[in-house]
């Protein structure tokens, strides 16, 4: 039986690639990744009779506790596999390395107004990328992302194995 797992656009394709390697019968239904920016509107999007949510709870402030979510504060511990951000530290995942200028750069409005960087960033010491399948490509443009905010970059390779642990519990969690 099919379930439908509504999903954070920045994990929706990391999501599918593991449904489809163990054989899970899900549906991957993305949600604007924008949305990270104002997650008060998260809930909203989801819907309802949502199966399962492929959110933690990502700044909802608890709105989305009650449904069948992925466990943690944010997507960063459960890719990453730490229950606590460390402190000055700005993580990114592949899909916010990829799409940084749209989601982060453009939608804080810093390609408008720069002078707004250290308001935003003055209190991070570093950028983490949380690295799920880095490459060449994909390096040079967290490098790029680092140097915009004007932070060092240290890479970690993650995979998506935190990820696919925080899914099958979920789905262990909520049989069909």
């Amino acid at each position: 039986m099919s379930r439908t797992i509504v999903a954070c656009g920045a994990l929706a394709l990391h999501i599918d690639q593991i449904a489809k390697r163990r054989g899970w019968d899900l549906e991957v239904r993305p949600l604007p990744p924008e949305l990270h920016n104002r997650p008060e509107r998260i809930r909203d999007a989801l819907g309802d009779g949502v199966d399962l949510v492929g959110y933690a709870d990502c700044g909802t402030r608890g709105a989305l506790d009650g449904l069948p979510r992925l466990a943690g504060p944010d997507c960063y511990g459960i890719l990453g596999g730490f229950d606590q951000h460390e402190a000055g530290t700005y993580y990114l995942t592949d899909f916010l390395v990829r799409s940084f200028d749209r989601v982060v750069w453009r939608g804080l409005g810093l390609d408008r107004h720069p002078e707004l960087r250290d308001d935003y960033f003055g209190n991070y010491e570093r950028v983490v990328w949380l690295a799920q399948a880095p490459t060449a490509t994909l390096q040079r443009k967290a490098e790029a992302a680092a140097r915009k905010l004007g932070l060092p970059l240290e890479i970690r390779v993650t995979g998506d194995s935190g990820l696919e642990r925080a899914l099958e519990r979920l789905l262990e969690e909520t049989p069909c």
